[in-house]
């Protein structure tokens, strides 16, 4: 009976595993959530009659509750640095042109990928299995997690393919539409990734729906010459990496790669906030080395501002001083560049219809200059059905006098001089209407 059961539970991790894999890894399912549980609660019953027979890389060892109250402190083998970033184009031509100084005569090529806004974490894996999980840290040191990365799908506890011992490094991140379901209190997204992390519960850490993507392979003997095939290599050994890759050449190509993703981030599911460029030729890498901080081949080329999404509940009309009628988002609070945002300006009404912005839209913020929040896009595919185009009113929302529109300009006005709103805005102003300066016309 012992090895029947041993053959079966070998057989249920087998399967489970793949299920999984298929599941949080491919994005393709090979089998329904009630067979999956089924199969689950099976295996169960088998590994509590016998828990001698539990394997490392069972399913059911994803959730444990075996941590203390404080993180164990692990020094990496190889430090994990950090990346120089910029903003700036100018920034990139510099540092395409210093590595061509450095590696005189010899081809470039680089490969460049989205940043990921997210928590770095190194993984070991030693004969195909899962052994420890850490965080960055310092970059020196960081804290050992391990039971809390188990409980994350997108991590397989044992590789697909036999391999000694290698680390993998990558990216823990919440995709949107988790983000949204647990960030009631308006944490920054990568925060609550790492706040998720450090739970001392994994069994909370497993609620919160943690993803990851893998971006380094780290062996005692590479057995590749290009960072390009160690992504490909990390696909075949059962991790999730990012497929939005590409081989650049040059500066120009680096910066349309930029410029695409700058303007469709909001097509994916996860946020990103900008591309990282390294050297693809491992050789060329280990040759230019890197400096106490951060490697001498590979930057952050980051996008320039911080967007956020969340839903718009209102569209309300504000009338100023001069009695132009400004439509404003009165949404749901979002933590935004450092502070949280609850109203945005919609400019006009032409601006309103341009975008097809409407109450009950999930919108896209930015603060222009990282000062003033606007609404740069509407996230269409999560319009509910109920929403309507906005119907601008034809009167006044303060006095109910006519709203007037000049054909010379987009402004629409409330024609009343003493309406409430234009009143109190001159007041709190201080405004005495136009003024004449010298040797100059009306203002």
């Amino acid at each position: 009976m012992s090895e029947q059961a041993r053959n079966r539970i070998e057989r249920l991790v087998r399967e489970l595993n793949e299920h999984s894999y298929n599941y949080y890894v491919k994005g393709a399912p090979t089998v329904s959530d009630e067979e999956f549980d089924r199969l689950m609660g099976e295996l169960a019953d088998l590994e509590s009659g016998h828990p001698d027979l539990v394997p490392s890389d069972s399913p059911n060892r994803r959730v444990g509750s075996d941590l203390s109250g404080s993180f164990p402190t692990v020094r990496h083998d190889v430090p994990m640095l950090s990346l120089d970033n910029t903003y700036s184009e100018a920034d990139l031509i510099e540092f395409d042109t210093r590595l061509r100084r450095d590696l005189p005569g010899e081809d470039l090529v680089y490969l460049a990928e989205l940043k990921i806004d997210g928590v770095a974490l190194s993984l070991t894996y030693e004969n195909g299995l899962l052994v420890r999980g850490v965080t960055r840290g310092d970059g020196l040191q960081g804290e050992e997690i391990t039971p809390n990365v188990r409980t994350i799908r997108s991590i397989p506890l044992r590789l697909r393919e036999p391999v000694d011992r290698c680390e993998v490094r990558g990216e823990v991140y919440l995709t949107r539409e988790t983000f949204n379901a647990i960030n009631k209190e308006r944490e920054q997204r990568e925060n609550t990734a790492a706040g998720s992390l450090k739970l001392q519960d994994p069994r909370l850490v497993a609620d919160r729906n943690l993803s990851f993507f893998a971006h380094g392979l780290l062996t005692p003997q590479p057995q590749h010459d290009r960072h390009s095939e160690s992504l490909e290599r990390l696909e075949q050994l059962g991790f999730a990496v990012n497929s939005e890759r590409r081989h650049c050449s040059s500066t120009d190509e680096i910066v349309t790669y930029w410029r695409a993703w700058d303007r469709g981030r909001e097509s994916l599911s996860y946020e990103i906030d900008g591309i990282v460029v390294k050297l693809d030729a491992l050789a060329q890498q280990a040759r230019l080395g890197a400096t106490a901080k951060s490697p001498r081949w590979a930057f952050a080329f980051k996008f320039s501002s911080e967007r956020v999404r969340t839903r718009l509940l209102k569209i309300a009309l504000q009338v100023g001083r001069t009695g132009v009628v400004t439509p404003v988002a009165e949404l749901e609070p979002v933590l935004l560049a450092g502070s949280t945002v609850s109203r945005a300006t919609l400019h006009n009404a032409e601006e309103l219809e341009r975008k097809d912005i409407r109450e009950g839209d999930t919108v896209v913020l930015e603060k222009g200059g990282d000062v003033i929040p606007k609404v740069v896009a509407v996230v269409e595919s999560e319009r509910p059905a109920e929403a309507l185009p906005f119907d601008f009113t034809k009167t006044c929302p303060v006095c109910g006098s006519n709203l007037a529109r000049d054909e010379s300009e987009v402004a629409i006005r409330c024609v009343n001089s003493g309406c409430a709103a234009q009143l109190k805005g001159r007041n709190r102003d201080g405004y005495r209407g136009p003024r004449t300066r010298a040797g100059g016309p009306a203002r």
